[in-house]
Formats: C-alpha cells, structure tokens, sequence
C-alpha cells in the first residue's frame, strides 16, 4: 500500500513525499493516521536548521532512529487507528485508537509495544497532544513545588502553558508567568495563572525580581535564561526545560547568581529524574499525564488546522507569525 510522508530536506523546507508502510510483521500493527500535533519548540529548531545535526533525534522512540542531519523524518504526536494485524497480534487490537510517538505520514508500520491505546473518553484532539503534557507533567516533577511557593513560568508556548495549568492545580501562593506576546498572556490566565506579565514592563519586571521559587524556563529563547535567573530568588531553583539546540547560550553567572545558591535543573522528558527513581517510573507519568489531559482538554488551545498536504503552510505559520499561532495540527481525512 502507498502512504505519503513528511520529509524535512533543508532549513526552512518540509515537504511531502511517497512512502510505502508495508505489511506488518510479527508483533506490529499498521496505523492509519487521522491527526498529528506539531511540537512547536523542538520542531521548528529542526525546521530552521537549528538543532545540532550530529545528534540522534531520539534514542528512546524507535520510530525517530538516526540523526538529525537532512533529510529525515521527524514528529511524535500521532493519533490513528489500527487497520491491519502481523499474524499473531491480538485482534482486539483491530480498529483501536492508538497514540505513536511517530513523525507525521498517513500510515506507518509499529510494534505493538510502542503503541498507547487512547481511552474512550479521551478526544483524538486531546490525545494527540499527550507528548506535551507529559512534557509538562516531568518539569513539575523535577521541580518538586511546595505548599505555598511562588512559582514562576517564562515562556507561554504551547509546553509553557500546559505547565501553568499542571501548577494551577497545586497549592502555590501564587503562579506568575512571563510572555511577550499578548495572545499568550490571555491564554496564560485561562489556563489558571495568578498573573501574567511582559518581560519589556519594567516596573512589573523589576517587582518579580528575586521572588520566585521556583521558575520554569520554557520559551526555547537562550536570552530567557537570565530572565529566569533575576527573578528567582536565594536558595531557588531554575528548571530548564527549553532545548536550544544549536544556538549558542551566553547566560550571566558572574553577578548575584554566584552568592546566590540557585540551583539550574536540566529537565528533558526522555528520562525521570534519579531522585524519583524509587518510586516513579515512565509509566506512571504517562499515566499521571492521561489524568492530566482529562482535567485540562488542552485541544482548546490549537489555533490551526492543515490538511496533511498543506503541512509546509503549517510550518511558515507557525515560524514567521508566532503570535498567531499557537498550536498547529495536521488533519489527514480518514
């Protein structure tokens, strides 16, 4: 059977191309897709040519083998539905909903191991955005927030606001994030924030400074980082949770950070934190991140939607107008 596939080729060039998925073997199931997500932050580094390309793209999704020099393959939020079986899948997998961390094509071949049933209740528009909250879910957890902390959460994307809501539902004093772009800020307080501000107003700047915390920087913006700094205070930490691929990071350690004791966590999904490892496993974030997605319906938040074969529109959009697009998914007319 045919399948089409979504091929970044250069900086800046997405394209469409033929594929062909293939029977499935033992063990594997073929899915159809119905809808992918774009991962704004970490896709749009590899859009641009910003991600360092001697680096694997994922070596704990099997679906993402190799590295990340053109051309390749890349994405992980898939939704579809099982429409062939290897010879000794159960056939109760036939026509189930499933989650793949797979990059965007029509159909594509899997283990039924690396494959998550979406539950009954779930919608395909809130399932698909599952690798986001479970993005979410791993930086409250290394972040470890107390019984009346202030938190504060730099960078309203996509991920930036899934956190705040994951954080509203905790007892902080108070949760404050930060965000330049104003359609972000109103997103910011719908999603449970005590308050939002422009990191360009002085005033409101300089009355956050030294009182967080705990900060999250998640705005993919090296700059970001010393902002997360100022505002964190004696004692505080910093979860950094942007990945900045190939930009280079200039960050300020030689003024008040050096007396200060804050503590910078690099917090990456791929794996949990070692301090939670007696007690945590993947599967029980995952699950925690299932839960997660029922309270929060995070599909609210997608601003567009492309036929698969507009994808390259996707990107352009959500590259060069960021304020008007937030979250981007790709519908494949199943």
């Amino acid at each position: 059977m045919s399948a089409r596939s979504l091929f970044f080729v250069g900086p800046r060039q997405a394209v469409i191309l033929d594929s062909a998925p293939g029977q499935p073997g033992a063990g594997q199931v073929r899915v159809r897709t119905t809808l992918s997500a774009v991962s704004p932050g970490t896709e749009l580094l590899i859009y641009r040519g910003e991600a360092p390309r001697e680096l694997s793209a994922d070596a704990t999704i099997a679906a993402l083998g190799g590295g990340l020099s053109f051309p390749l393959k890349y994405g992980y939020c898939c939704v579809g539905v099982v429409e062939a079986r290897g010879p000794d899948v159960d056939p109760a997998w036939q026509g189930r909903r499933v989650f793949a961390f797979n990059p965007h094509e029509s159909a594509f071949v899997a283990r039924v191991a690396d494959l998550l049933p979406v539950p009954d209740d779930i919608a395909d528009d809130d399932a698909v955005l599952l690798p986001n909250m479970e993005s979410a879910v791993n930086f409250v957890l290394d972040a470890q927030p107390l019984l009346g902390e202030v938190a504060v959460v730099v960078g309203q994307g996509m991920v930036g606001l899934l956190t705040t809501a994951v954080l509203a539902r905790m007892p902080l004093a108070e949760l404050t994030t930060v965000e330049r772009l104003s359609e972000r800020r109103s997103w910011s307080l719908a999603m449970g924030a005590t308050r939002t501000i422009d990191p360009s107003d002085a005033v409101a700047f300089d009355a956050l400074r030294e009182r967080a915390d705990v900060a999250f920087e998640l705005s993919g913006a090296p700059a970001a980082l010393d902002t997360a700094i100022a505002l964190t205070g004696f004692g505080g930490r910093v979860v950094i949770g942007s990945w900045y691929g190939a930009k280079p990071v200039t960050v300020d350690l030689g003024g008040r950070f050096h007396r200060s004791r804050i503590r910078l966590i690099a917090s990456q999904v791929s794996t949990l934190t070692p301090e939670l490892g007696a007690r945590w496993s993947k599967a029980r974030r995952m699950d925690v991140a299932w839960r997660m997605l029922r309270a929060i319906k995070p599909a609210r938040l997608i601003t567009h939607r492309q036929k698969f074969e507009d994808a390259a529109a996707g990107y352009r959009l959500l590259d060069e107008q960021p304020g008007a697009a937030l979250q981007v998914v790709f519908e494949y007319g199943v």
